[in-house]
């Protein structure tokens, strides 16, 4: 029952991310883990159905939309050679080397080709939420990995609708440019006309919390938009967020939603990702997921490191970045389930793939928690430092 499960995981992953703040790791942590106990895999008191996973993508999507809200514009724009940088070299090492892996694999050149195109992919919704508690989501490196993630997500799926078409998909590249710039040009334009029109225009509505109403409409319409011409909905949710906050109604947007989602939706996504982990009839293939999983993780954390370095932070940041960028999180899974159905990829690779995304994720937090200190990289502007979020949260 739906009801119950929901009950289950709010309490498990309550618990769960305060043991997790007690031992000194972020609480997504915790969460992330307490799904794999509470799903099939372990005890199988939570399993894995459609309602739960669109609970789910709210909860991610209000994720993003509250670190738009958080984010400060002016260090996002002195970030944005830093974010370039990052999101290329982020892209191009876990490509190369996934690439040749697929081939040391014995894979077609397609399917190698696809191999490094989903290892190239890279989720920073874990990553906000380990940001926000480790009061970096503000700072030059938090405003670097946002950008990071939009060029990110944006150069992979162009690279996804080219391999398409020439592997025999009906896929036309010069459309899915077209809808991408379509997408950014309309956002950007509405973000600077229309937000703030639609907020003052609900703000006098004799009804109940009008504004934050008006937000959430923003922020689903934005994820949606995204969506449908094929960005992540996750970036378009961050959009509508950074656009609201440039209106005088960002704090109290800010509040309720964050209280909205903290309640219920972000703690059943952290939770939902290792509940809907699939470990049987992996064993076979732990040697390659082993494999996989080291150079995913490795790929991308000299990669972006790397990227980080040549703009200028200092060493431990520099890997910080990096370790942010790790996660694959549901885009890769979304990647990799286009690769099924398109044929670029074996009904077996996919299952140890989804388990080296899982990997991927989980390590995320420990990693950052690792290289992250306040001290580290560039000094940061007094203003820029973000106040961590309570452990339990």
């Amino acid at each position: 029952m739906l009801v119950f499960e929901l009950a289950i995981i709010l309490l498990a992953s309550k618990i769960a991310g305060d043991l997790s703040a007690k031992l000194g790791q972020p609480s997504v942590l915790g969460k992330l883990l307490i799904g794999i106990v509470l799903g099939p895999t372990v005890l199988g008191i939570v399993n894995s159905t459609d309602v739960l996973a669109e609970i789910s993508q709210i909860g991610v999507i209000l994720l993003m939309f509250i670190a738009g809200l958080e984010t400060d514009m002016e260090e996002f724009k002195r970030s944005g050679k830093a974010s370039a940088y990052v999101g290329v070299l982020g892209i191009a090492l876990p490509l190369g080397l996934g690439y040749g892996a697929g081939l040391v694999m014995g894979l077609p050149q397609a399917e190698a080709i696809f191999l490094g195109l989903l290892l190239s992919a890279t989720s920073v919704s874990i990553s906000v939420q380990s940001l926000k508690e480790l009061g970096k989501l503000k700072s030059k490196e938090g405003a670097t990995i946002l950008g990071a993630a939009v060029i990110d997500d944006v150069l992979v799926i162009l690279a996804l609708a080219f391999v398409m078409s020439f592997a025999g998909g009906d896929v036309h590249l010069g459309a899915v440019v077209l809808k991408k710039f379509v997408f950014f040009a309309a956002a950007l334009l509405f973000a600077w006309k229309a937000v703030p029109w639609v907020l003052r225009k609900f703000a006098p509505l004799r009804v109940t919390e009008a504004v934050v109403s008006a937000g959430l409409i923003i922020c689903f319409g934005y994820a949606y938009f995204a969506e449908y011409t094929g960005v992540a909905g996750i970036i378009g949710a961050y959009i509508a967020g950074v656009a609201i906050s440039r209106t005088p109604h960002k704090h109290e947007v800010f509040e309720k939603v964050e209280t909205i989602g903290y309640a219920i939706f972000v703690p059943v996504f952290f939770t939902s990702i290792g509940v809907s982990a699939e470990f049987s009839a992996i064993g076979e293939h732990l040697g390659l997921i082993a494999a996989l999983s080291v150079l995913a993780v490795l790929t991308k954390l000299l990669g972006s490191g790397l990227g980080a370095r040549l703009a200028g932070f200092g060493w431990r940041s520099s890997l910080g970045v990096g370790a942010a960028m790790v996660s694959r999180g549901e885009v890769a899974l979304i990647i990799a389930a286009i690769g099924l159905e398109a044929g670029l990829l074996a009904a077996d690779l996919f299952a140890v793939l989804v388990v080296v995304v899982l990997v991927t994720t989980i390590l995320t937090p420990p990693m950052m928690k690792l290289f992250f200190r306040k001290d580290d990289g560039l000094p940061e502007r007094p203003e820029a430092v973000a106040k961590a979020a309570p452990p339990g949260a």
